[in-house]
C-alpha cells in the first residue's frame, strides 16, 4: 500500500507535467522583461500563481510601485485564500498551525480541485507530496523557459512567449461558452484593460490590472450573482 506522500505524488504528476509546459512560457516572459534566470526560478518558487506572476512581471518591466504589486496580488490571489478556507474542512487531526501555513503556501487551482475531490480526510504527509512535485514542475519549466530565452533567438522567443497567453485561454473559453456570466465578466475585464490601455494611458500598468478585476468582479457580482446563475443551469439541465 503506498504512502500518503507518495500518492500525493503520484497524483501531483499530471500537475506537474501541465505547470512544466505553462512556466516555459513564464520563464520566457521574464527573461524578455529583463529578469535573469535566477529571479524567475525565485519568482516561481515564492508565488506559484501563474496569473499573479505574469501581472507581477508586467508591473516590474513598467517601474510600478510596491503598493500597485501589492494591490494587484490581493486581487488576483484572493481566491486561493477563499479556496484554502474550503479546503480546511478536509483536513485530517494531524495539521496544526505551522503545517496549515506550510499547505496554505503551494494551494492553485489545480491542487485544489485534485486534493478536494479525494476521499475522506487529507493528511499532511499526502499535501506534501502533491504540492512538492508540483511546484518542482513550475519551478522546472521557468528554467527552462528562462534558458531558452537567453539562448534562442529574439523570433522563436517570441513565438514561443504565447504559450502561456494560449493557457489563459484555454481557462476562460470552456466556462464562458457554458455560462453567460463567466463571458460577461472576461469581455469587460478585457474592455476595461483597452480602455486603460488607449484611453487613459496615464494610468500605471498595476492599478489598470487592479480597477479592471474590481470592475468586472462587481459587474459580474451585479448582473449574475451566482444564485441565480446556479438555478438558471439548473433548470437548463
Amino acid at each position: 500500500m503506498k504512502s500518503p506522500f507518495v500518492k500525493g505524488i503520484l497524483d501531483g504528476v499530471p500537475i506537474a507535467l501541465g505547470y512544466l509546459s505553462v512556466s516555459f512560457g513564464f520563464g520566457i516572459l521574464a527573461v524578455r522583461s529583463g529578469l535573469t534566470s535566477l529571479i524567475s526560478v525565485i519568482i516561481s518558487a515564492v508565488n506559484l500563481t501563474s496569473a499573479g506572476q505574469v501581472a507581477g512581471i508586467a508591473i516590474i518591466a513598467a517601474g510600478g510601485s510596491y503598493v500597485e504589486m501589492a494591490l494587484t496580488q490581493l486581487v488576483i490571489n484572493l481566491r486561493y485564500g477563499l479556496m484554502s478556507i474550503s479546503l480546511s474542512q478536509k483536513l485530517d487531526d494531524s495539521f496544526n498551525t505551522p503545517r496549515r501555513l506550510l499547505v496554505a503556501y503551494g494551494i492553485t487551482d489545480e491542487i485544489f480541485a485534485v486534493a478536494s475531490a479525494q476521499s475522506g480526510l487529507l493528511s499532511a504527509r499526502y499535501m506534501y507530496g502533491l504540492i512538492s512535485v508540483s511546484t518542482l514542475g513550475w519551478c522546472t519549466g521557468t528554467l527552462l523557459g528562462a534558458s531558452a530565452g537567453q539562448l534562442l533567438p529574439a523570433s522563436l522567443t517570441d513565438a514561443m512567449g504565447i504559450v502561456l497567453y494560449a493557457m489563459f485561454i484555454a481557462i476562460v473559453i470552456p466556462p464562458a461558452k457554458k455560462s453567460r456570466g463567466v463571458l460577461a465578466v472576461a469581455v469587460t475585464a478585457a474592455v476595461c484593460s483597452m480602455i486603460f490601455r488607449y484611453l487613459l494611458p496615464w494610468v500605471t500598468g498595476g492599478f489598470a490590472i487592479i480597477f479592471s478585476a474590481i470592475i468586472a468582479a462587481v459587474m459580474g457580482a451585479i448582473v449574475f450573482p451566482v444564485g441565480e446563475q446556479s438555478e438558471t443551469e439548473a433548470v437548463s439541465q
